[in-house]
């Protein structure tokens, strides 16, 4: 049992043991997490595997029992950073038997040629692409199996005061519900209403930053019950200040996501416009979507804004936490969000195994997380550019393969895709490697141009001077 995780099946369902029942101050907490999403339900697993009550609250409608899920990305890839937290709490297996591998990024170019670069031809790790809700899907299955954990679903907060532990949620019928909690923990997404109330308290640091990129998604459907492409890849149209990315769904399907400067998609004003864009930059793609369903999925909505969120310190007092996108929202290109906010929990799950003073623990996982968290949100925006631009440029290819060279003969050169997605390596760590590895591999091309310079200018001087 993991130090901390004090839970024991009984009669089918996962009690707290009695360990778990003997706070340190003779009490069990009591816990509300506001967001009933990937991070706010493996929270609340993990606060109540520890022998909290939990309150879990979502303004939406239980995903399991909605017809249409709007407003997020359908799929996305899971790395070594979320597999940890979901082996934590028992559920990595479950969710990879259903996950497709995505064993490196397939590149298509403008005539229509295409070209493999793996993640990691050495060790062979890939990505893996879930649904998001078969995936909180599991989460909340989890929940529902503890009795500590009460789910409120429909219930959105409309006011909070951390200093007294108070909320007040808005429920199904528009009445106002009161409640209470010894810590309320926001894991409410990138616009938190929990964050809100920090942002109103001295010496707390926020900055937001929305890129001139905006994203708006397509389908690849299944043709004949199979997959259009290759389906273990991450497939992207590198186009220089604007891409396309697909990945597989577990249906047959690629979610497809079209990112492009917003000037760029105001110029797209009907459909003959569309179809000649898409003619001109996506042309082994078009006949894989449809120009009818191109026309259908592209007019029905307008492209999404992307925004880029850092804040600190993500605790207040003993009283309240935020965690995964209320605390560092981030441009989705690294496929980091999910996991790094997964991450989040485990780190916290492993500061709270330490039993220290609650207002020690919170304040111990800001000073643990924020560097990192702001090392991820900067890597997703160069991320970015590298997928639509660099991907395609002979010196990434280059740059790729010496990596590749090089970790196969010195197993401490670690790749920064291999150290971001296939390890836990803090991210700020990820960063300082590529750093030294972009010092060295200078000095020694440096040193090579100018012994070449110098061996050429010998010969030269021997021959005609």
């Amino acid at each position: 049992m993991s130090p901390g995780i004090v839970s024991q099946e009984v009669n089918g369902r996962q009690e707290p043991t009695e360990a778990a029942r003997d706070e340190r101050h003779g009490r069990r907490r009591r816990v509300a997490v506001i967001g009933a999403g990937l991070v706010g339900s493996l929270a609340a697993l993990n606060f109540a595997r520890m022998g909290n009550h939990v309150d879990l609250y979502e303004y939406r409608e239980d995903i399991r029992q909605a017809l249409v899920v709007q407003g997020r990305s359908i799929n996305l890839a899971l790395s070594q950073r979320g597999r940890k937290a979901l082996a934590a709490v028992g559920l990595e297996q479950e969710v990879l038997a259903t996950a497709i591998p995505m064993r490196g990024r397939m590149l298509h170019d403008v005539r229509g040629n295409s070209s493999v670069v793996l993640y990691d031809p050495i060790n062979n790790q890939c990505l893996y692409s879930v649904g998001r809700r078969q995936l909180n899907e599991v989460l909340l299955n989890a929940c529902d199996k503890l009795p500590n954990i009460r789910c409120h679903f429909e219930h959105k907060l409309t006011s909070a005061n951390l200093r007294e532990g108070s909320m007040e949620f808005r429920n199904p019928a528009k009445e106002a519900v009161a409640a209470h909690a010894d810590l309320i923990v926001g894991c409410d997404g990138a616009f938190s209403s929990v964050r809100q109330n920090n942002v109103r308290l001295p010496g707390f640091n926020y900055s937001q930053e929305y890129i001139e990129t905006g994203y708006l998604e397509l389908c690849i459907p299944s043709k004949s019950g199979d997959f259009q492409m290759p389906a273990n890849y991450l497939h992207i149209w590198p186009r220089n200040t604007f891409m396309m990315i697909a990945l597989p769904n577990q249906d047959k399907s690629f979610t497809v996501t079209l990112s492009m400067p917003f000037e760029i998609f105001a110029g797209i004003q009907n459909q003959n416009d569309l179809l000649e864009f898409f003619k001109l930059n996506f042309r082994d793609a078009l006949p894989l979507i449809g120009e009818q369903q191109l026309i259908k999925d592209f007019f029905k909505t307008r492209p999404q804004f992307l925004v880029s969120i850092k804040c600190r310190p993500y605790h207040y007092a003993d009283k309240a936490l935020i965690l995964g996108d209320a605390a560092h929202a981030m441009v989705p290109y690294y496929g980091q969000g999910m996991n790094a906010g997964m991450e989040d929990v485990t780190l916290l799950t492993d500061i709270l195994a330490k039993q220290l003073p609650l207002d020690e623990t919170l304040a111990l996982f800001t000073e643990s997380r924020w560097q990192d968290a702001f090392a991820i949100c900067d890597l997703a925006m160069y991320n970015y550019v590298e997928m639509r631009d660099l991907t395609k440029r002979w010196t990434f290819r280059l740059r790729k393969w010496l990596d590749t060279l090089l970790f196969r003969l010195f197993p401490g050169w670690i790749p920064l895709y291999n150290s971001v997605s296939f390890s836990s390596m803090p991210y700020r760590q990820c960063i300082a490697n590529r750093k030294w590895q972009d010092q060295l591999l200078k000095r020694i091309f440096g040193a090579t141009f100018l012994a070449a310079i110098v061996t050429g200018g010998a010969i030269y001087a021997q021959r005609f001077l």
